[in-house]
């Protein structure tokens, strides 16, 4: 298949400026699966620890430049399989319009800037950074040996919403299960629609080798184990509201809007597979791109629309 007829990836942007091509490098406009979990996680120290911009800001920069290291390291290491596959044979680097070498710069750049940015919120950040971005540049290498590399890319998101509120607090929270629950919803929710994502390729890599789940179970088992993640995930967020802080505790305006969040959440999983398609390519990337974005979005704005209004037991205001 020529260049000219190779099909272009969702969510990339048209152009050949520098601006475009490592936006497509890194598929920004993926940042919005987790990001908003970030500041849900921030939302919640918010209850416990003045916010300022400056911590929104370093918070925002960390996670950023995290994702990019992570997501750019991912199409240094897996090049070659990029550009066998039809799928991703137009992304950046086998097509030569970023080079090897200066892909590893901005990596290398990407990276440093996330260390500043966790040394720039406290202590602790600072700390568990290296921990943090080991885990997520090591995801890179997962699917050569286990199946469950769609879990190992979930552990990897699922720091956000702990970062957010590590990056106020600079403590653990209590109760110490909190941020636990965030963390199992948001990888259980990212794991599963991370098998949707690799249903398309499930022949490639069973050709070359590689592992992931539609390749190993065959779309079918595959879909049924994506769904029941997907109820994980949903049972979790609802754990993480009985340790809610004591201003959003249950019972509490904050509580309810959680809870009804929590519902459309449940409602756009349930409406995502049902679009999936896995011989219509359209509804699979509208399923994993589109759905994904406005879930964690509208969590995100129920989850500040409890911390923003007068908030007290349900029925008096409160101050």
């Amino acid at each position: 298949m020529n260049a000219t007829a190779q099909p272009r990836e969702g969510q990339t942007f048209t152009g050949g400026s520098w601006w475009v091509r490592y936006a497509n490098f890194v598929k920004l406009p993926h940042t919005l699966f987790a990001l908003p979990f970030a500041l849900v996680g921030a939302t919640l120290a918010s209850y416990l620890a003045p916010v300022t911009l400056r911590a929104v800001a370093w918070t925002v920069l960390a996670f950023t430049s995290a994702r990019f290291a992570a997501m750019g390291f991912n199409r240094i290491v897996d090049r070659e399989w990029d550009a066998r596959n039809p799928r991703t044979a137009m992304r950046e680097l086998p097509q030569g319009t970023i080079g090897v070498r200066e892909a590893a710069v901005a990596v290398a750049a990407a990276s440093t800037v996330f260390v500043i940015s966790a040394a720039m919120l406290n202590p602790l950040c600072l700390w568990l950074s290296p921990i943090a971005l080991a885990w997520v540049l090591g995801y890179s290498y997962s699917k050569r040996f286990t199946r469950l590399a769609h879990l190992w890319l979930g552990l990897g998101l699922s720091i956000a919403p702990a970062g957010g509120y590590l990056a106020l607090t600079g403590r653990w929270s209590e109760p110490w299960w909190l941020l636990p629950a965030l963390a199992v919803a948001v990888a259980t929710w990212v794991g599963g629609f991370d098998i949707i994502y690799a249903l398309p390729d499930r022949d490639f890599d069973r050709r070359e080798g590689l592992h992931s789940l539609p390749a190993a179970l065959g779309v079918a088992r595959a879909l049924t184990l994506a769904r029941a993640l997907h109820v994980v995930a949903v049972i979790a967020l609802g754990v993480a509201a009985f340790a809610l802080p004591a201003p959003a505790a249950i019972g509490t305006l904050a509580s309810a809007l959680w809870l009804a969040g929590i519902g459309v959440v449940a409602v756009l999983l349930v409406y995502e597979h049902r679009m999936v398609n896995p011989a219509d390519p359209a509804r699979l990337d509208a399923a994993f791109f589109t759905i994904n974005s406005v879930l964690s979005l509208t969590f995100l704005v129920f989850v500040l629309a409890g911390r923003l209004l007068p908030s007290g037991p349900l029925g008096v205001a409160g101050s």
